[in-house]
């Protein structure tokens, strides 16, 4: 069970070629900001055989004014970093690039080396010096010995990665090997981006689909090197290994904001795109069929339990989905927390199938858990946003969401298109199953196909009413989230986005609790959404949802209802009501989040904060 501590998701880029290194790194890295933006720096072998080096503490635009006054020479193989600080804090000595071998190797890394302080008392003992708090440094000055003693950056660069421990991505190049960018990963991602007389490297496709959309995945503990002439693949030992093509399918406006205020902006506005795009070519005359899942019927059909895993956001889908999933199926599901689930010796075997939920697909975590469960004997598959990942590539079998690239940290469209492919894969097994009727899966396809244009209009008809009282609520320093069912889990979404980009107390609770504790926290003024069930399709729970409502408001609660059209029994007790479409109980979760998410957009945004970059976090960033 041995694994990271900790692994930061940090930007990484490559590239070799004819063109001026420096304006694809920067181009690559802004793109990349999101997965790390305390530091940033790029390296570069000009034309006249030197390596230049500029880092800067901050966001990456520092680093872009630094370059404009001081500008660097050209050069044409290049790599460039945006950091997201753990071995040391956000300085320019511990931003990357990290520097050895006098100057002429550069490195950069996303991860954690585990070992770095036995191998840098090593070095010290050797007489070697240190400019930076990082384990990076470490494994540069390592590779710069072991270059000294091979003249050869590629051996090196093998005997180097088999003294690491831990997750990492590396880069290195030397000033001695020209148009040559070496790079190795172990639990941390890294792509290749094949072009015409020139290739790039990524800790995701983002850092090169401006220039190709040809990628290839690395595998794990694999060492690629590039050059304009081509791309080798070697193992730790140097035994060549297959690669595995894939095609972008989305381009470089996908990752740009477009004239939006912000990258969430932009995300919230596309959460109808996403979710159609998950749903297309699986729908099909009524019933769902995922491509993807040919062949394995029966590996669906001979399971009698489903384990979902995941993080945050995603487990809080996995918790919609799981109640979809157990009533169409019949299979009894558990959501757990994938930082926990393989530390508790968890019971599951060859008739277990396990569902790890992650937009990066590079989770530790949830990689971590997946691995354990494989170790087992269960079946796993993977519900991921990104092309060429890792979880999918360790998995039985994928389903992709098609929902695009998410560059805000606060993950929103991805959310809803998790929560499409949890729906799509339970009406795939229980059509596989026989426990729904063939009626039952064309109305839940029917609802399906209809939840995009219901989303839109949740947008069009109430996002200026919530960003008008969002603004209002600019001091408000606790907000409080009820829901009952599948309105539930939504309320814990609608409390983390709101912690995540607010940095102000909020919490969710499942409104049948409220008597068994919470109901201690209401006062005069406090501010508590309530996620409200359809009063035409769950009479019972409707009733008892609006009796919350009226115990709250009798103690001075102010209330903000999530409620169904033409549902006036909110009315009465309700200060806001915020109306969505009618749909199926099972549907109303991708609906009744999406004011949710509007609302903790607003609200950073009146308190004039950073949504897409909000404090102490980074996209994807790996616990373990």
């Amino acid at each position: 069970m041995g694994a990271p501590t900790m692994e930061p998701m940090c930007g990484i880029v490559g590239y070799v070629g004819p063109r001026d290194s420096q304006a694809i790194l920067l181009a690559g890295l802004a793109r990349l900001e999101y997965r790390g933006y305390d530091s940033a720096g790029i390296a570069v072998i000009d034309g006249a055989g030197e390596l230049d080096m500029r880092k800067r503490a901050g966001k990456l635009q520092v680093l872009r004014d630094d370059l404009s006054a001081h500008p660097m020479p050209d050069g044409t193989t290049g790599i460039g970093h945006t950091r997201w600080a753990t071995h040391g804090g956000p300085t320019d000595a511990n931003a990357h690039p990290h520097l050895a071998d006098d100057d002429k190797l550069a490195v950069i890394h996303n991860g954690i080396i585990e070992n770095f302080s036995e191998l840098k008392a090593e070095l010290l003992s050797e007489g070697y010096t240190f400019r930076s708090e990082t384990d990076t440094e470490v494994a540069a000055v390592l590779l710069g010995r072991e270059y000294q003693a091979s003249g050869d950056l590629v051996a090196a660069f093998r005997t180097v990665v088999s003294r690491l421990d831990g997750a990492f991505t590396l880069l290195a190049m030397h000033r001695d090997q020209p148009g040559l960018v070496v790079g190795a990963r172990r639990n941390s991602p890294l792509v290749i981006g094949l072009g015409e007389g020139e290739n790039f490297l990524g800790s995701d496709v983002a850092a090169f689909v401006e220039h190709t959309r040809n990628a290839l995945a690395i595998g794990q503990d694999e060492i690629v090197a590039i050059t304009p002439a081509g791309v080798e693949v070697t193992d730790f030992s140097g035994a060549p290994v297959e690669v595995e093509p894939f095609e972008v399918v989305w381009d470089a406006s996908a990752a740009e904001k477009g004239g939006w205020s912000s990258f969430m902006a932009k995300e919230v506005s596309e959460e109808p795109e996403a979710v159609a795009n998950t749903v297309r070519g699986r729908l099909h005359d009524g019933t769902v069929t995922i491509p993807e899942l040919d062949g394995m019927d029966e590996l669906f059909t001979g399971i009698r339990r489903i384990v979902v895993i995941a993080c945050g956001t995603a487990a809080y889908a996995g918790q919609t989905g799981k109640y979809a999933l157990e009533q169409w199926t019949r299979i009894p599901v558990d959501v757990e927390l994938a930082h926990e689930f393989r530390y508790r010796d968890p019971v599951i075997g060859e008739d277990t199938l396990v569902v790890s939920i992650s937009q990066s697909g590079e989770t530790m975590d949830t990689l971590m858990a997946v691995k354990y469960a494989r170790e087992q004997g269960a079946k796993t598959l993977s519900i991921c946003n990104t092309q060429g990942a890792t979880i999918p590539r360790e998995s039985d079998a994928v389903i992709y969401t098609h929902a695009g690239p998410e560059v805000a940290v606060a993950s929103t469209k991805a959310f809803v298109a998790q929560i499409t492919a949890l729906y799509l894969l339970a009406l795939h097994v229980a059509r596989l199953r026989g426990t729904i009727s063939v009626g039952e899966q064309a109305t839940h396809v029917r609802e399906l196909e209809a939840v995009p244009a219901k989303i839109q209009r949740v947008l069009e008809e109430e996002q200026t009413h919530i960003e008008q009282f969002s603004h209002w609520m600019a001091d408000t320093q606790s907000v409080l989230f009820l829901g009952r069912h599948v309105g539930y889990p939504i309320a814990l979404e609608g409390a983390l986005k709101l912690k995540e980009i607010s940095y102000i107390h909020a919490e969710g609770f499942a409104a049948g609790e409220l008597k068994h504790g919470p109901i201690a926290l209401i006062e005069p003024g406090q501010p508590v959404f309530v996620i409200v069930p359809s009063p035409r399709e769950s009479a019972e729970l409707h009733k008892k949802v609006v009796s919350n409502i009226q115990e709250i408001r009798a103690r001075g609660a102010r209330v903000i209802a999530v409620a169904e059209e033409g549902d006036a029994a909110v009315l009465p007790f309700a200060d806001e009501v915020l109306r969505i479409p009618l749909a199926g109980p099972l549907f109303e979760p991708l609906l009744a989040v999406v004011p949710l998410h509007i609302f903790a957009m607003g609200l950073a945004t009146a308190k004039g904060l950073d949504v897409d970059q909000p404090r102490n976090l980074a996209k994807s960033v790996t616990v373990e």
